[in-house]
């Protein structure tokens, strides 16, 4: 034990960690909404780390350091997938016991979460709205102009010879990426090749979006199971936004290349 207490504690910083939860209702379900809420949380930031650590990878042509940094990624969404099963007991009137105390707060409000959609491509300048004039919303802007985690992959697929239009590769970082032929042309030519470092970035990729689209599910199903199609908190319309929201691909022609393998 040090002067300031035990080392664990002043190293975790338990003290602050375990403060954090305060619970509005003695409903039984609130502390786990609450809990599961915060590791949530804490996830996405850690998520957000490890893109921000692949892009960097990838623009410095260090092909293996982003490869481990998206299956450290992958990894860690299925930590965030498994947060869902604290919540699976949740009926309707479980959560109808301290629903209204969230006022209008939403989980559409999570400037980590948001982070994350647009370090993966996600961009929606709707989604950024909510930030506008709060202290996350300067990082988020940054992110929201910013090549995303595919944008690089796909400048680095160019440095690597091959073929690539410059309306993808010099494209409006902020607006919404569109697929292109010669991109999944490219990842066709990638997979031909067993040993290649840029396969393995590939697959570390698939593995990201997979896990995330996991997310997404686990997220529909997690509301359908706790309000059904009721509106959302914070005024969204709830399930059917989210439903909406799995349609849109990640790193698209990685997936779309498969028809032509």
């Amino acid at each position: 034990m040090t002067k300031t207490g035990i080392p664990y504690d002043a190293y975790v910083r338990t003290d602050i960690l375990h403060s954090l939860q305060r619970p509005l209702s003695d409903a039984p379900g609130e502390m786990s909404f609450l809990m599961i809420t915060q590791i949530m949380e804490l996830y996405f930031k850690l998520i957000a780390y490890e893109l921000r650590s692949a892009q960097e990878s990838l623009r410095a042509d260090r092909v293996p350091d982003a490869v481990g940094a998206l299956r450290r990624t992958a990894l860690h969404l299925e930590g965030l997938n498994a947060s869902w099963l604290g919540l699976r007991w949740m009926t309707p009137a479980d959560f109808n016991r301290f629903r209204e105390l969230l006022g209008e707060a939403s989980g559409l409000q999570s400037s980590m979460y948001r982070l994350v959609e647009f370090r993966l491509g996600l961009k929606n300048e709707a989604l950024l709205r909510p930030f506008r004039h709060r202290p996350q919303g300067d990082g988020l802007q940054r992110a929201f102009a910013e090549p995303s985690v595919w944008d690089d992959a796909v400048a680095l697929l160019a440095r690597r010879g091959h073929d690539l239009p410059d309306k993808v590769l010099d494209r409006d970082f902020d607006a919404e990426y569109e697929p292109h032929d010669a991109v999944e042309r490219a990842w066709v030519e990638v997979y031909r090749d067993d040993s290649s470092d840029l396969r393995a970035l590939g697959e570390a990729l698939a593995e990201v979006s997979e896990r995330f689209g996991d997310w997404r599910y686990q997220h529909v199903a997690a509301v359908r199971r706790a309000m059904g199609a009721k509106p959302g908190t914070g005024g969204s319309n709830g399930l059917g936004w989210l439903e909406r929201s799995m349609a849109r691909v990640v790193f698209p022609e990685l997936w779309s290349a498969r028809t032509h393998m």
